[in-house]
Formats: structure tokens, C-alpha cells, sequence
């Protein structure tokens, strides 16, 4: 049998975590070579866990974030292992589990799995993949202009920069003040501690940007502009439950509004006997995917329109202490929220004016720097990514009609315009969010990894 390879593009946690999967894969040996690529220097981390700030926390407990789904303990016990820095109230940095990742990773690319499985990192960019004439295979090419002939090629890509839905002049784009993507490797570094700042967006990355604020010594007015003007709910106490309703409550509700009115009761019969709400959104979790499925188009359409804002306060929760560390700062005058929406940045010499529209009226501020904080890009027809526009050039890659990410299969294969499922094209990660609408925490994309490992896996036993 002649070895097949598999091309992994993205390195960061779905990628790695399906290599990791597919070295741990039963029987063998398989005769699969399989390559990762990605352009940093480490496989595992990604963008996501490799900031070197330790006031950058994990949003989620140590014990949720173990890498593998039937090893709940993993992270934890790696965490005594390795004398990792203490998770004040369970809350570890990015920093510690992306040196958890990057390890799981080193492991796998250091030798040969025990199935046989050959595994290979390039430290580069892919630029385009072009399917054989015969549909069985594509070609990868990288930027250095090396070819990868893959059988299987799965996008593992991330998140992509914040794009507000704003028209931007070439001065602006290119102003030193202007910051489109707060994570980039060079982000926010030229902030003086006196100059006045504004945030465009209230949730996670906002408060994570505050505190990298607030550690450098920054003490200059900043404005936070949000169109709903909330910030991301605490998380509560981590040993409260509750019952699962879905089986019994929810199962196949067709409409956003019945599903509201099952989950607000049981938030109210919880309140009532004395209970936290958030244990009763936690018990959705699980089901959240079948929720979203039950839904036809027209209905996922109206929750990502009056309810999905909501939804993100309440299920995307911060670290107890991040909470504590923004409030102060709004106590202290320090930042303000203004409810409202950017609708135009214009840059004047050193400064940017923006102006702010909300309640019936717009003003105009002058900053020294603007940081967006609205969320990755999700629509793909949008993304400028080379390897992204050739996939959709030649139909490969199909954006989903609601401007979440990707079409595809239930095993994640690439649907063409016309549906046809895709043998080679697989995806995996927030460019699933057509499918499961949430899919871009590790318990998800964990689930994600280890279940395409398996689909490969039966692929392989029929060939």
C-alpha cells in the first residue's frame, strides 16, 4: 500500500490537536506521512496561547481545558507535572497552556507514532492548494515554493483579524495609532501611558486589552464604544449544576422563540429556589450544536440579529479578577463606556478623530490610538488570505450564506457551490460555526479533532 498524506494548514490548537489525534490512532501502521504547516515558530500555540503576558487568563477553568475528551484530568495533572505558575481561581495564563500545547505537540513531531504515522512541520505560509484534475489529491505549495502532494488537505486556519464594518482611508490602515488586530506580534507597543485610547467592542478581547493596558503602566483616558454597552457576565462558583432540559424541553424547536422562553423559564425557577442562572446556560452546552441545527436558515438569521449580542455576554464569561481589575478602572474614571457605534475614523496628523453615532445623535473624539475589539472576521467571502482566495476562486471553498465560515459536511468535508462534498477539502475550528454556531472554545474544537481523526481513521481501513 503506498503512503497517503495528509496536510494539516494551521498550527495553532485545532491543527495541532488533530495531529495529536492522529498519532494516537489505534492499529496500524497506517503508511501516512502527515505535514503541518504553519508560519510561527511553534506548532501548538497558535495566535491564540502565545501571548507573553501572564495577565492574559484563560476565559475557561483549568479542569474544562484538558486536550483530549475522554482525559478530562490531562491538563491538570499536567499542570502538577510540570510546576507550572499557580491558576489563581482555577484561571491559568495563556502563556501556561500554550506551553501545555506546545509540548503535546513536540512529543508527537519527535518520532514516529506507534501506528506508523510519519509527522512533519513547515515553519512557513501556505500560499495555494490546487485540486488534481481526477479530484483525489491537491497540490500545496508554500511561500517558499515547495509543493506538499496531499490526498487529504484540512484547513485549520483560525481566526482572522478583527474587520469592522468600516470603510477605511490608506491613512487611516496605515496610521500607527490605528490597531486592527490587538493580538498581532507587535500590537499596542507603541502606547504611551498618557494618550487618550479607543476601544471599539466590550467583550473578551476588550477586557484582555485593559489589562495589558492597565500593566503597562498606562493611565491616559480610554473610551470603550459598544453598541450594547454591556460587558461579558463573571463567572460564578465552579461546583454548581444543573439538570439538563434538552431532551425533554428543547428538542427539535424550530424557533428561536420558543427556545428562549424554554431557557428564560428554567433561568426564573432557578432564581426562585436560590440558584445561579449561569449553571442553567452551562447545561445547554452539550446540545448547543442540535439547537442550532433544529433551526432552518431563516431562524439562525434572526438569532445572530436579536439575540446573539446577548448570548455572547452570557455564555463568553471572564476571569472573576479580570472583572475586578476593568471595574476598578471604570471607578476610577479611567475608562468609559459610551453606548453607541464607530461610523467614521479620520486620521489628523498624530491623532485619529472618530466619530461616534448613538441615541439619536454623533460626536466626534480625538485619540491617539484606536484598537479593534470586534471579534475575528468570520465571513470568508471577506478574508484576503491568498490560500483562502484561491479555494474560493476555484470553488472549493464556499462562505456560508450567513457569513459565518464555511459550508461543509457533517464530518467537516468543503461543499462546493453546487454541494458537492469535497474527498480531499476538510475543515475544522471557527470555520465550522455554519454547523455548530459554536465552535471556537477548546471543549468544541477538542470534540472537532478527535472526531475527524476517527473519520480519516475509517477512510484509511477502506482503501
Amino acid at each position: 500500500m503506498s503512503r497517503r498524506t495528509i496536510t494539516i494548514l494551521g498550527g495553532g490548537f485545532s491543527g495541532s490537536m488533530l495531529m495529536v489525534q492522529l498519532a494516537r490512532l489505534p492499529g496500524g501502521p497506517y503508511p501516512v506521512d502527515v505535514h503541518i504547516v504553519e508560519p510561527r515558530a511553534l506548532t501548538g500555540p497558535g495566535l491564540a496561547y502565545s501571548a507573553r503576558r501572564k495577565e492574559y487568563l484563560l476565559n475557561v477553568r483549568a479542569p474544562f481545558l484538558s486536550a483530549f475528551p475522554q482525559e478530562p484530568n490531562h491538563f491538570i495533572d499536567w499542570l502538577a507535572s510540570s510546576h507550572a505558575p499557580a491558576c489563581t481561581n482555577g484561571f491559568c495564563s495563556r502563556q501556561t497552556y500554550g506551553k501545555y500545547l506546545q509540548q503535546l505537540t513536540e512529543n508527537v513531531l519527535a518520532w514516529p507514532a506507534e501506528n506508523g504515522m510519519r509527522f512533519f512541520a513547515h515553519h512557513q505560509k501556505a500560499v495555494v492548494a490546487t485540486l488534481a484534475q481526477d479530484a483525489t489529491a491537491a497540490t500545496v505549495r508554500l511561500a517558499d515554493g515547495h509543493e506538499i502532494l496531499s490526498q487529504h488537505v484540512v484547513l485549520t486556519l483560525g481566526n482572522f483579524p478583527p474587520a469592522p464594518d468600516l470603510r477605511l482611508s490608506p491613512a487611516v490602515r496605515s496610521h500607527p495609532g490605528y490597531h486592527p488586530n490587538p493580538w498581532g506580534p507587535q500590537a499596542l507597543q507603541n502606547i504611551a501611558p498618557h494618550h487618550a485610547v479607543l476601544l471599539i467592542g466590550s467583550g473578551l478581547t476588550a477586557v484582555d486589552v485593559l489589562l495589558g493596558l492597565a500593566a503597562d503602566g498606562h493611565h491616559g483616558p480610554v473610551t470603550v464604544v459598544a453598541r450594547s454597552g454591556r460587558w461579558p457576565s463573571v463567572h460564578g462558583p465552579l461546583d454548581r449544576s444543573y439538570p439538563s432540559f434538552y431532551a425533554q424541553e428543547l428538542t427539535g424547536l424550530a424557533t428561536v422563540a420558543e427556545v428562549v422562553r424554554v431557557v428564560r423559564r428554567h433561568v426564573r425557577q432557578a432564581q426562585q429556589q436560590g440558584q445561579d442562572w449561569r449553571p442553567v446556560i452551562d447545561s445547554l452546552r452539550p446540545d448547543l450544536g442540535r439547537i442550532w441545527q433544529a433551526w432552518p436558515p431563516a431562524e439562525q438569521a434572526r438569532f445572530l440579529r436579536h439575540v446573539a449580542s446577548i448570548w455572547s455576554v452570557v455564555r463568553h464569561r471572564s476571569p472573576p479578577q479580570n472583572a475586578a481589575a476593568v471595574q476598578q478602572m471604570l471607578d476610577a474614571g479611567i475608562v468609559e463606556m459610551q453606548l453607541g457605534r464607530v461610523t467614521h475614523i479620520e486620521a489628523q496628523e498624530a491623532d485619529l478623530r472618530v466619530t461616534v453615532a448613538g441615541r439619536g445623535q454623533s460626536q466626534e473624539l480625538l485619540v491617539q490610538h484606536v484598537i479593534s475589539c470586534t471579534g475575528p472576521l468570520l465571513d470568508y467571502s471577506r478574508i484576503p488570505d491568498p490560500l483562502v482566495g484561491s479555494l474560493r476562486a476555484a470553488d472549493q471553498l464556499v462562505p456560508d450564506a450567513l457569513h459565518l465560515g464555511i459550508r461543509t459536511d457533517a464530518h467537516g468535508a468543503l461543499c462546493n457551490a453546487q454541494g458537492q462534498v469535497s474527498e480531499v477539502f476538510y475543515t475544522l475550528g471557527p470555520s465550522r460555526r455554519p454547523a455548530y454556531f459554536e465552535s471556537t472554545a477548546v471543549p468544541e474544537l477538542r470534540t472537532q479533532a478527535a472526531a475527524l481523526a476517527q473519520h480519516l481513521h475509517h477512510i484509511f481501513e477502506a482503501d
